[in-house]
Parts: structure tokens; C-alpha cells; sequence
């Protein structure tokens, strides 16, 4: 990937985050499929088979990859060298067998920018200067591979949603020349704004609503610089996370312009930041937010300039995805993709005198998950008739840089990819009546989802906030994004053991208290049967598609539909 098309994880796990948005309201989840089960007569958890997938497993696996040891797992970091090399060994100890090019590696070429912001930002040009400071109102990156970024004077222009969408007859630059100027633009987009089902898609948000979208826009419209204003609601993460998600190194793809081609600053504003600008501009933010949300909008210079600067260290190398492969004894030329990224944070600000940022839930459970079910095939008696790929990815955290990379240089042919089963941020907390299916709707894979929940005595539950855009979230969406029928599904939302309010209260103290931060540690205390459950259910939904000779499908009006359609009709390559 060398445009940063893909939108990064780093917001709240789509699963988690679900929970805690719709358990606000428990009575608007609506199950499909068979009805939800009756709290007070469902207690039972159905008896586990021994296909070899135990709690005990993922405990260790969790507990090994989330100690100080690997230092947050970090790409570009001792704690990546850690990781890779514990994965590859567990792999080949299963007698996986690797990749193609006789390793368990694929090199994902990025480089790595530390970027250290000005401490503050200048606005002057009416009235009294306003100024602004780094963390407290502003974050700012570059994706620019020079030493030191200067913007001097740069007029500002509020540019509305920063979109530019034929499709909507939507176009927040018409008539606008930004050469040279910074845009300020708002999260998400228009459908969600007015809540008017006829604009976009209504509160479901759009791929123009991810903040990667508008720096991509911004920068093809030639702006020096884009800040997006972050408000919680739209935005659907406090700006902590934006904070600690934006502040030190980050990766981006390698690119052969080395990133001219990007805005010279990237960043974002506080919502009460962003409303001090506009009134230092003469301007109601409130007034300009509701024009912004009407068709036809006009983007409006604020009469005001911005200076910062921004000074860089620049290192390009690559980081890795981890791959093993187990061949299908009748059709091994067709592939199931199995997907769970290994990075984390690695070592950070510290907070409560702890640095490392461990990444327990987020994503060693999702990995753990991943090395179970590949113990799950080797084990079983009846082996896969297709060929199964585990896959683990780098750079999620980052933006889904991994998979993306995988997806623009597959490993095998993506025609010939029939499905993938992505685990990002499994539950610790016990048993699910549910199976959140994100992204419900989308494909032919919900008809499998449903079927292995029934054999578990669960339920399906589709995504209840579909306007926090969490398909978009995770490394299914990369090969989702290219055609490959991908599933993104876990419990979470219903307990067996206190029911939704039990979830609700553990998702919101996950997100208020660990997300991304250096809390999210391995806890001997919790209770891995259901994620245990999770990780046999996407076993046996991997199992049933191995044997069949069929390919699930997109759903008619699935916007992955076509680029499947084009790609089964292309040769297959390597």
C-alpha cells in the first residue's frame, strides 16, 4: 500500500466499542436469525468438543505475548523481533508449513516518523492572536519524509466535512483553491450530522467519514495543511485516544516521493479548540457546523493564518506479517484466511509509572486466538479440503498498514481466496449469549455466522452503531476493500453471567479505563471460556467452507460486490 487508503484501527475495537454504544440503548439490539435466548432460562454453556481449543491455551499464549517481555509489541522495535520470532516458532512447532518464499515472513515496507511538534500553534490575522498548545488542543504528524516541516502564515478555510463525493452530489471544495492553505473539516459525515437518512447513508458513516479519507482529499487537493475538528459523539473515541494514538513515532506505507504528496501537517483540534478558532475568525462554530450538514454547502475562508512547525526523525525498514499455511487435501489451491494482528503501542507515555503499553485484549487475544485455531486444524481428524493461511499482521494499530500491504501483494491469489475470518480484541469476560456480527449484511458469511452460533446456543446480533463506522476498523476491511468475503464477529454483547447490563459495564470499564493504554494487561482473573467460544465458532465456520466447493458471496448492494466480480474473472497470480 503506498496511499494510506486504509483507515486505521486505532479507535476503539469495533467490538468492544459496539457494546458499550449500544448497551446505552439494550432494547434497539435486535437478534436475527433465531430469537435471543431467555436471560433467566439460558445459563447453559454448551459443552465444548475436544477439537484442542482451550482457554488454557489462549491464557498462556496472552499472558507470554502481552508481558513486559515484548515491550508492547511495537513494529520497528525489539518487542516486533520478540513477537514475529515467538509466532514463527509456534507456527512451525504445529508443522504449519510457511509461506512460499520458505519462510513464515512477508517483509511489509514502511517507514517510521517521529514527528515533535511545535509546543504551540499560532493564529493571528484579526483581533487578538490566539494560541493554541500541543496535546492540550492540538495534535499534528507529518507524513512527509524531511527533517523539518515549517507552516508560515497559511490561511485557514473551514471546508465543511472535507468531502468530495459524485455519488451524494457532494462537493465541500467546489470553487475552492487550497493551495498553500489549511483546511479545518469535521469527523464523520453529513448522513450522520443531520441524521437524514437520504443523505450518504444516512447514520450509517461512509468511507468519506474516516479521518484517512480527508487527508487524502485534503492532499489531492494540493492544502498545506488539514486539521479535523474531533468531537466524541461523531468521532465515536474520546480525544485520549487521539492523543495517545497521534503523539511519538508512527508508521506509514513507503512510498516513492518519499510522502510530497501528502499535506505538509496532518492533525487534529479539540472541539473546544476548534470553537475558540472560529470565534477568534468572527464566526459561530454551532451556525457553521449546521451549514455544513445542508447540500450545497460553500466553504468559508476564516480571514486568519496558521504557523507551526514540526521537526522529524526518519527511519525505512520493513516490519513483518507472520504466515503459515496448512494445505487442503482436495482443493489446495484455494485459500481461507484466517487474520489477527500482533502490534501494539510499545513503550509510551507513562501512566501511573507503568510505559508499556501491553495490549492484552487488544490484540494478543485476537493472536492467542489465532495460534488456537490453527492447533484446532493440525488436530483434527478430518483435515480441510481447502487450504488454510493463518495470518498475522503488523501495523494495524497504525492504520491496518499489514493487511493492506498483504492485500496489494498477496501471498496467494486473491481470487482464490474464498474467505476471511478476522479476531481483533476478544472478550475476557466469560461466556456470550450473542455473536456481534460487524458489518451484518454485507455478506454470505452471515448465513455461517448463524449457523455456528445455533451450534452454541447463541444468537446473532448485527452492528447497532454502524454511524462509528467500525467495519473500517479492522484488518478484514483491507481484503474486504479488494473483494474477499470477510467476516469481523465476536460476543460480547449479552453475558450468560449477568446478561447485557454485565456487558455493558465491562466494555465501558475496558474503554474508560484500559483501551490503549498501559493497563490493558493479561488479568489471571478473567474468565477466557468465551473467548474460547469465539475462537471454535470461527474454527468450525473455517471447517464447513474448507469442504464445501462453493464461494460465499457479497449481498446484492454490498459496495465490495464488484472489485469481487472483477477479481474472479482476472487470471489468477502470485
Amino acid at each position: 500500500m503506498t496511499t494510506r487508503f486504509f483507515p486505521s484501527a486505532w479507535a476503539l475495537p469495533a467490538a468492544l466499542l459496539l457494546l458499550a454504544s449500544c448497551q446505552s440503548n439494550p432494547d434497539s439490539a435486535t437478534a436475527t436469525g433465531s430469537a435471543a435466548p431467555d436471560a433467566a432460562a439460558d445459563t447453559a454453556v454448551v459443552a465444548a468438543p475436544n477439537d484442542g481449543i482451550r482457554a488454557a491455551d489462549l491464557s498462556r499464549h496472552i499472558q507470554e505475548l502481552a508481558s513486559d517481555a515484548f515491550l508492547g509489541r511495537k513494529p520497528f522495535s525489539a518487542g516486533e523481533t520478540k513477537t514475529v520470532n515467538y509466532l514463527a516458532a509456534e507456527f512451525k512447532k504445529l508443522g504449519l508449513q510457511p509461506g512460499p518464499n520458505g519462510t513464515y515472513f512477508q517483509n511489509v515496507p514502511l517507514v517510521q516518523i517521529n514527528t515533535t511538534p511545535a509546543p504551540t500553534m499560532q493564529i493571528t490575522g484579526k483581533g487578538q492572536p490566539l494560541t493554541l498548545n500541543y496535546k492540550r488542543d492540538y495534535m499534528a504528524v507529518t507524513e512527509r519524509e524531511q527533517p523539518s516541516i515549517a507552516v508560515s502564515n497559511s490561511p485557514l478555510v473551514f471546508a465543511g466535512y472535507g468531502v468530495v463525493a459524485p455519488e451524494y452530489n457532494w462537493n465541500d471544495y467546489a470553487g475552492l483553491d487550497v493551495k498553500g492553505k489549511t483546511v479545518v473539516v469535521l469527523v464523520n459525515d453529513p448522513g450522520f450530522g443531520t441524521g437524514d437518512t437520504t443523505l450518504f447513508k444516512g447514520k450509517a458513516m461512509t468511507y468519506y467519514g474516516r479521518w484517512t479519507y480527508k487527508y487524502e482529499e485534503a492532499a489531492r487537493q494540493g492544502a498545506t495543511g488539514v486539521l479535523i475538528v474531533h468531537d466524541t459523539k461523531p468521532a465515536s473515541y474520546p480525544w485520549s485516544v487521539v492523543e495517545s494514538s497521534w503523539a511519538g513515532e508512527q508508521l506509514f506505507p513507503q512510498s516513492a516521493d518519499k510522502g510530497a504528496g501528502k499535506c505538509a501537517m496532518e492533525g487534529w483540534l479539540t472541539l473546544d479548540a476548534a470553537k475558540r478558532l472560529f470565534t477568534a475568525a468572527g464566526m459561530n462554530y454551532e451556525q457553521q457546523f449546521q451549514a455544513a450538514n445542508k447540500p450545497g454547502f460553500k466553504p468559508q475562508p476564516m480571514g486568519l493564518n496558521l504557523s507551526t512547525s514540526l521537526k522529524t526523525t526518519i527511519e525505512r525498514k520493513a516490519s513483518k506479517n507472520v504466515l503459515a499455511v496448512l494445505p487442503g487435501t482436495t482443493r489446495p489451491d484455494e485459500y481461507i484466511v484466517y487474520t489477527a494482528h500482533w502490534d501494539h503501542l510499545g513503550v509510551g507515555p507513562a501512566v501511573n509509572g507503568d510505559s508499556i503499553y501491553n495490549g492484552a485484549v487488544d490484540n494478543a487475544s485476537g493472536t492467542a486466538a489465532l495460534l488456537s485455531i490453527a492447533k484446532a486444524y493440525q488436530q483434527a481428524k478430518e483435515k480441510p479440503g481447502r487450504s488454510i493461511v493463518f495470518l498475522a499482521v503488523t501495523g494495524e494499530e497504525q492504520g491496518l498498514l499489514g493487511s493492506a500491504y498483504y492485500a496489494a501483494n498477496p501471498v496467494f491469489p486473491l481470487n482464490k481466496t474464498v474467505a476471511n475470518l478476522n479476531m481483533d480484541a476478544l472478550s475476557p469476560n466469560g461466556p456470550m449469549r450473542d455473536l456481534t456480527v460487524v458489518g451484518h449484511g454485507q455478506s454470505e458469511l452471515d448465513d455461517y455466522a448463524e449457523a455456528a452460533a445455533k451450534e452454541q446456543n447463541r444468537y446473532i446480533v448485527p452492528d447497532q452503531t454502524p454511524e462509528q463506522g467500525h467495519f473500517f476498523r479492522s484488518d478484514h476491511f483491507s481484503l474486504a476493500h479488494v473483494g474477499v468475503p470477510a467476516l469481523y464477529a465476536a460476543g460480547g454483547f449479552d453475558a450468560r453471567k449477568g446478561g447485557k447490563e454485565a456487558a455493558k459495564r465491562s466494555a465501558e470499564d475496558y474503554k474508560a479505563n484500559r483501551y490503549h493504554q498501559p493497563s490493558d494487561e493479561f488479568d489471571p482473573k478473567w474468565d477466557l471460556r468465551g473467548m474460547e467460544q469465539d475462537a471454535r465458532l470461527l474454527f468450525r465456520i473455517g471447517q464447513r467452507i474448507a469442504n464445501e466447493t462453493t464461494f460465499p458471496q457479497w449481498k446484492v448492494g454490498s459496495e465490495f460486490k464488484a472489485a469481487r466480480e472483477k477479481s474472479l474473472k482476472a487470471k489468477p497470480t502470485m
